[in-house]
């Protein structure tokens, strides 16, 4: 615990130098603590909070970010911005996310320098240094800021700070960019990511909390943790019409069961 203090101290003395800032809001845990604590240490005045409505975020998604800003008093602009514009990111290559964030966080500052923020905050921590987060480069190209990781703030030491905060995401689980769900080179659409909206949006109506669904063309791979097999087992002939009703062909269970970045074990195979 003394350890989780002195990194929240370090958080907080650098947010306290900044004196104002733009808060890039998901409403995912890393994001919203962050929020929290720039609220805490500049208050109201000084903080804006800029969610970002693209066809790559479920739309509970959004919802649940208006709603935790609403609650709190905070000022929240959403910009509806068109992933599709980005060259390359509907063809998918393995630094898609680089193009992409490089794109958005363009667009953010811009947005937020002309609201007189010049500093800008993401919710990017000292784990997503172990993965494979072609994003990172962006962000370090805009100058934009990162807390958390600069804090040295793992996820777990973020989810127990959000708890003691008494934030209600402290046990959000992560839901990853919806374009992490296609392997590299499978074309993007608007209409691909619709379908595995719905299909997630399926399972999380029927109480499972942590998964993905990965296309592979007109195949659904549901990713589950351990835990949960059994029960989506149980449940497989209402999710298989559910899916397929959606459009696709084929619904399977991935044996491996749920873990982040799946997608990238190819690319890290690649560059071993």
């Amino acid at each position: 615990m003394e350890e989780l203090a002195k990194k929240k101290e370090a958080l907080e003395a650098q947010l306290r130098a900044l004196g104002r800032a733009a808060v890039a809001f998901s409403g995912g845990v890393d994001s919203a603590l962050l929020l929290h604590e720039a609220l805490k240490v500049l208050g109201r005045d000084n903080v804006l909070a800029v969610t970002m409505q693209l066809a790559s975020v479920p739309e509970r998604e959004l919802t649940e970010a208006k709603d935790f800003c609403k609650e709190r008093g905070v000022r929240h602009e959403v910009l509806l911005l068109d992933q599709f514009r980005v060259q390359g990111f509907a063809d998918n290559p393995p630094d898609r996310c680089y193009l992409c964030k490089r794109f958005l966080f363009e667009k953010l500052r811009a947005y937020a320098g002309a609201e007189g923020f010049t500093h800008i905050l993401d919710g990017t921590n000292r784990d997503d240094a172990d993965h494979y987060r072609p994003g990172m480069r962006a962000i370090a190209e805009l100058g934009i800021v990162s807390p958390l990781r600069l804090a040295e703030l793992r996820k777990a030491d973020i989810r127990a700070l959000a708890k003691t905060e008494g934030l209600p995401v402290w046990s959000k689980p992560a839901f990853a960019c919806m374009a992490t769900r296609f392997p590299y080179g499978e074309r993007i659409t608007e209409e691909k990511l619709r379908m595995t909206e719905a299909a997630e949006d399926f399972l999380w109506q029927h109480g499972f909390a942590q998964f993905r669904v990965r296309m592979h063309g007109d195949l659904a791979r549901i990713e589950m943790p351990e835990a949960d097999l059994a029960r989506l087992f149980a449940l497989r002939k209402e999710t298989a019409a559910a899916l397929r009703a959606l459009g696709f062909r084929y619904v399977t269970m991935d044996l491996m069961g749920y873990r982040m970045g799946s997608m990238d074990e190819a690319v890290r195979k690649e560059t071993e």
